[in-house]
């Protein structure tokens, strides 16, 4: 290796600009190639009775990991295939109701072409360069990513032949995912942890359900509930009021309680809670988004959220202890193991978030 060549900050930023202007120019004129071969590989997809195998050797197998992980996530079953290994026993993991796309810039990867005598049974879609290439005459379906100069001052590396392999791979994945019909709530089964998780979650996934609730019914006093509705575990701080049809129609919170001891209302305790309830509460329901139930806690300043079922009684309760992780940056902060939640002009402090 040659000494290291020293490069001002305006060199280097030249070269990072021609490397994405490559990249991303390479992929606009595969844009404007693409033709029906393309559709009859997203059909194979789509109507693909087994998996879809993606497979390919060095950087072009790195990406068809990639690719691989795009299909599985967007609701296409698929699992990637090292061709070396396949060689040596893996060759079982193909059924032949299976689809395997194939990468290989130059069609001509040693590995791919020992592997494809035992792939003849399957519909193969190759992703190559040229049509002109073994694999590309072999495999049923084939789409050409073009000529192709690598990116750099030495055009070496596979940089933009594998970019555009990527690229090709998710408008693959997209379109097969779009014309399954797809959705958001089929994304969130696939993804229920991490930041995507919390973004697609619906209450119902976080709701404290209604075992963990202090629920009665509007007639009783507010003695008699308070005295009969504790709870075990984590403790609401909100009573659920409903009707004889067990229909929601209040909410008593502890700031109700508060102040009713402020005012010195004792004699208000030995009276129906529904004269000192909150009628017409906030509510969810059931199915509706987690993103939409925060937005309407940090909004309209409340801490609890019943969560309500199609005939209006209630099945659980958002409380805002238990949602820091949906709430907005400028709503929650963390600092060490304490999380400070600010809803409106009030805030709640100090508790420990995995408590909640």
């Amino acid at each position: 290796m040659t000494a290291t060549r020293q490069l001002t900050r305006f060199q280097q930023l030249d070269l990072a600009c021609r490397v994405l202007n490559d990249e991303a120019a390479a992929i606009q004129r595969m844009s404007e190639q693409l033709n029906s071969d393309f559709c009859d590989a997203a059909d194979a997809m789509l109507n693909c009775r087994g998996a879809v195998i993606v497979t390919g050797m060095g950087k072009a197998g790195l990406i068809g990991r990639k690719i691989t992980a795009t299909l599985a996530s967007t609701g296409t079953r698929s699992h990637f295939l090292h061709p070396a290994e396949a060689l040596h026993g893996d060759l079982g993991e193909i059924a032949n109701e299976d689809v395997v796309v194939i990468l290989s810039h130059s069609g001509e990867t040693e590995e791919i072409l020992r592997l494809l005598p035992s792939l003849q049974s399957n519909l193969m879609i190759a992703i190559t360069a040229s049509k002109n290439n073994t694999l590309a005459t072999t495999a049923d379906i084939t789409l050409s990513i073009g000529t192709i100069n690598e990116a750099g001052n030495l055009q070496l590396a596979p940089s933009t032949s594998t970019t555009t392999m990527l690229a090709l791979g998710d408008a693959l994945a997209l379109v097969v995912s779009e014309c399954r019909g797809f959705q958001a709530t089929d994304f969130a089964k696939l993804h229920p942890a991490g930041s995507l998780g919390r973004k697609l979650a619906i209450v119902d996934d976080i709701m404290r359900p209604l075992s963990q609730c202090r629920v009665a019914n509007q007639l009783e006093t507010v003695r008699q509930v308070l005295i009969s509705r504790s709870t075990t575990g984590r403790r609401t701080g909100a009573i659920l009021l409903t009707d004889d049809a067990q229909h929601l129609v209040g909410i008593f919170t502890d700031s109700d309680l508060s102040r009713l001891f402020e005012s010195q209302r004792d004699d208000a305790l030995d009276r129906p809670i529904k004269d000192v309830m909150s009628t017409s509460p906030q509510m969810a329901r059931s199915g509706e988004s987690m993103s939409s139930a925060v937005e309407r806690l940090v909004n309209r300043k409340i801490s609890e959220l019943p969560v309500v079922d199609s005939n209006h009684s209630p099945v659980g309760m958002i409380d805002i202890t238990d949602v820091v992780a949906f709430l907005p940056n400028d709503c929650a902060k963390q600092d060490g193991d304490s999380t400070h939640i600010m809803v409106g002009d009030s805030q709640k402090t100090n508790f420990k978030a995995q408590s909640a």
